[in-house]
């Protein structure tokens, strides 16, 4: 398990590390009891438990996307789940941009591309028909570089038995009591979020890193994480 270094320094240092790693295949679900998150672990916040919902959309290209926004929907894609990463067949679909937008807004960008939402996709918006309910998490999100306006969504479906790479967002706490920050260092942030390998049941909403014991010129590395390294592995 690995993480880059944070150092208490005038100048921060970096240890790279290799990013080689592939999602595990599964062809055939294994038999095992459902994953549940343990105790004393971060859940999913249930505020945020909503069903994004998603109409079908026909065509693709530069010209389409363009009405879709100015029609108040946002481009999207769903990729089937193959092999916990790589998408297959995808389906071309339509979902709201205030919807989008609101979600962003309140998780920010890193935590809504981390968390699993049900999709829901029907004939039209206001319709009862329903011809797909599914669970996905968000791959991609582009937004406008002036307005945040979200432009396009990439989904991928999430079933139980796969195995998900996911930039789990990093939550730095004790800044306010660490006694290198007190002594006047700074503290230069490399990466906000890690790539976690889990199944889709028990995605980190965060993981902690605790800076309420460091000095200047001491780091924060991987083994330090609080992390259940039987769920899930740090890439």
């Amino acid at each position: 398990m690995y993480l880059c270094r944070r150092v208490f320094t005038k100048a921060s240092h970096i240890r790279h590390f290799s990013q080689a790693a592939a999602a595990v295949v599964h062809q055939e679900p294994l038999d095992l009891p459902p994953f549940t998150y343990l105790e004393g672990f971060p859940r999913p916040d249930p505020r945020y438990a909503e069903t994004i919902l998603a109409i079908p959309r026909s065509a693709s290209g530069s010209i389409i996307s363009a009405k879709e926004r100015k029609a108040g929907r946002v481009p999207s894609i769903v990729f089937e789940q193959e092999d916990g990463q790589h998408g297959g067949n995808k389906r071309l679909i339509s979902v709201r941009t205030s919807q989008i937008r609101k979600l962003v807004k309140h998780l920010g960008r890193s935590f809504f591309l981390s968390r699993l939402f049900d999709l829901e996709v029907r004939a039209e918006f206001e319709s009862e028909e329903i011809v797909e309910k599914i669970r996905v998490l968000p791959r991609l999100l582009h937004l406008h570089a002036s307005s945040d306006e979200p432009l396009n969504v990439t989904f991928i479906r999430a079933p139980s038995h796969a195995l998900l790479k996911v930039n789990v967002p990093l939550v730095f706490r004790g800044e306010d009591v660490s006694p290198g920050l007190k002594k006047g260092a700074s503290l230069n942030t490399i990466k906000r979020t890690v790539k976690y390998l889990c199944p889709p049941d028990i995605i980190p909403p965060y993981i902690d890193v605790d800076l309420s014991d460091l000095d200047v010129g001491q780091k924060v590395v991987m083994g330090d994480l609080k992390l259940i390294r039987l769920q899930g592995s740090i890439l």
